[in-house]
Protein backbone atom coordinates (compact mmCIF):
# COMPACT_ATOMS: atom_id res chain seq x y z
CA UNK A 1 0.00 0.00 0.00
CA UNK A 2 1.44 3.30 -1.11
CA UNK A 3 1.49 6.11 1.43
CA UNK A 4 2.67 9.69 1.08
CA UNK A 5 2.72 11.63 4.34
CA UNK A 6 3.36 15.37 4.34
CA UNK A 7 4.58 17.35 7.32
CA UNK A 8 5.98 20.76 8.16
CA UNK A 9 3.05 23.03 7.46
CA UNK A 10 2.01 25.81 9.80
CA UNK A 11 1.43 29.51 10.26
CA UNK A 12 4.10 32.00 9.21
CA UNK A 13 4.26 35.73 8.59
CA UNK A 14 4.73 37.13 5.12
CA UNK A 15 8.39 37.08 4.18
CA UNK A 16 9.07 34.06 6.34
CA UNK A 17 10.07 30.51 5.47
CA UNK A 18 8.74 26.99 5.90
CA UNK A 19 10.09 23.60 4.97
CA UNK A 20 7.74 20.79 3.98
CA UNK A 21 8.60 17.10 3.89
CA UNK A 22 6.84 14.15 2.29
CA UNK A 23 7.75 10.64 3.39
CA UNK A 24 6.87 7.88 0.96
CA UNK A 25 6.36 4.17 1.58
CA UNK A 26 5.04 1.21 -0.36
CA UNK A 27 6.69 2.18 -3.63
CA UNK A 28 10.14 2.15 -5.19
CA UNK A 29 10.67 5.81 -4.46
CA UNK A 30 13.79 6.25 -6.58
CA UNK A 31 11.86 5.38 -9.73
CA UNK A 32 9.11 7.97 -9.27
CA UNK A 33 8.86 11.56 -10.39
CA UNK A 34 7.70 13.55 -7.36
CA UNK A 35 5.84 16.84 -7.15
CA UNK A 36 4.19 19.35 -4.88
CA UNK A 37 0.77 20.82 -5.59
CA UNK A 38 -1.38 23.20 -3.57
CA UNK A 39 -5.03 24.05 -3.24
CA UNK A 40 -6.39 27.26 -1.81
CA UNK A 41 -10.00 27.54 -0.56
CA UNK A 42 -12.42 27.77 -3.47
CA UNK A 43 -9.72 27.17 -6.06
CA UNK A 44 -8.54 24.23 -8.11
CA UNK A 45 -5.46 22.26 -7.14
CA UNK A 46 -2.44 23.78 -8.86
CA UNK A 47 1.06 22.65 -9.69
CA UNK A 48 3.94 24.01 -7.60
CA UNK A 49 7.10 22.04 -8.42
CA UNK A 50 8.34 18.70 -9.67
CA UNK A 51 11.60 16.78 -9.46
CA UNK A 52 12.91 13.88 -11.53
CA UNK A 53 13.62 10.48 -9.99
CA UNK A 54 17.34 11.25 -9.95
CA UNK A 55 16.91 14.73 -8.50
CA UNK A 56 18.83 16.10 -11.43
CA UNK A 57 15.94 17.96 -13.01
CA UNK A 58 13.43 20.31 -11.41
CA UNK A 59 10.62 22.49 -12.71
CA UNK A 60 8.60 25.21 -10.99
CA UNK A 61 5.42 27.15 -11.46
CA UNK A 62 6.15 30.76 -12.36
CA UNK A 63 4.42 31.91 -9.17
CA UNK A 64 7.03 30.23 -6.95
CA UNK A 65 10.16 30.30 -9.12
CA UNK A 66 13.09 31.80 -7.24
CA UNK A 67 11.36 31.43 -3.86
CA UNK A 68 10.69 27.68 -3.53
CA UNK A 69 13.13 24.79 -3.90
CA UNK A 70 12.18 21.15 -4.37
CA UNK A 71 14.66 18.41 -3.47
CA UNK A 72 14.69 14.73 -2.62
CA UNK A 73 16.67 12.13 -0.72
CA UNK A 74 16.10 8.74 -2.31
CA UNK A 75 17.90 6.99 0.55
CA UNK A 76 15.23 8.36 2.90
CA UNK A 77 12.27 8.05 0.52
CA UNK A 78 11.57 11.72 1.13
CA UNK A 79 10.87 14.78 -0.98
CA UNK A 80 11.14 18.31 0.38
CA UNK A 81 9.85 21.76 -0.44
CA UNK A 82 11.77 24.72 0.96
CA UNK A 83 9.60 27.82 0.81
CA UNK A 84 11.18 31.24 1.27
CA UNK A 85 9.84 34.79 0.97
CA UNK A 86 6.34 33.51 1.58
CA UNK A 87 3.36 35.61 0.54
CA UNK A 88 -0.26 35.55 1.73
CA UNK A 89 -1.23 34.16 -1.68
CA UNK A 90 0.86 31.07 -0.91
CA UNK A 91 -1.74 30.09 1.69
CA UNK A 92 -3.10 26.67 0.75
CA UNK A 93 -3.11 22.98 1.55
CA UNK A 94 0.08 21.55 0.08
CA UNK A 95 0.09 18.02 -1.33
CA UNK A 96 2.90 15.80 -2.52
CA UNK A 97 2.30 13.43 -5.40
CA UNK A 98 4.08 10.62 -7.25
CA UNK A 99 4.02 9.41 -10.83
CA UNK A 100 5.95 6.80 -12.83
CA UNK A 101 5.94 9.13 -15.83
CA UNK A 102 9.23 10.78 -16.76
CA UNK A 103 9.54 14.42 -17.67
CA UNK A 104 8.07 17.76 -16.63
CA UNK A 105 4.74 16.53 -15.31
CA UNK A 106 2.51 19.35 -14.07
CA UNK A 107 -0.99 18.00 -14.63
CA UNK A 108 -2.76 16.63 -11.57
CA UNK A 109 -4.45 13.83 -13.49
CA UNK A 110 -1.08 12.35 -14.45
CA UNK A 111 -0.10 11.63 -10.84
CA UNK A 112 -0.89 8.21 -9.40
CA UNK A 113 -0.50 8.74 -5.68
CA UNK A 114 -1.28 11.65 -3.36
CA UNK A 115 -0.70 12.55 0.25
CA UNK A 116 -3.36 13.89 2.59
CA UNK A 117 -1.97 17.41 2.54
CA UNK A 118 -0.53 19.87 5.03
CA UNK A 119 -1.88 23.36 5.69
CA UNK A 120 0.33 26.38 5.06
CA UNK A 121 -1.01 29.75 6.19
CA UNK A 122 0.84 32.99 5.50
CA UNK A 123 -0.35 36.03 7.40
CA UNK A 124 0.08 39.57 6.10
Amino acid sequence: QVQLVESGGGLVQAGGSLSLSCAASGLTFSTYTMAWFRQAPGKEREFVATIAWSGGSTYYADSVKGRFTISRENAKNTVYLQMNSLKPEDTAVYYCAATRLVGTISRTRLYDYWGQGTQVTVSS
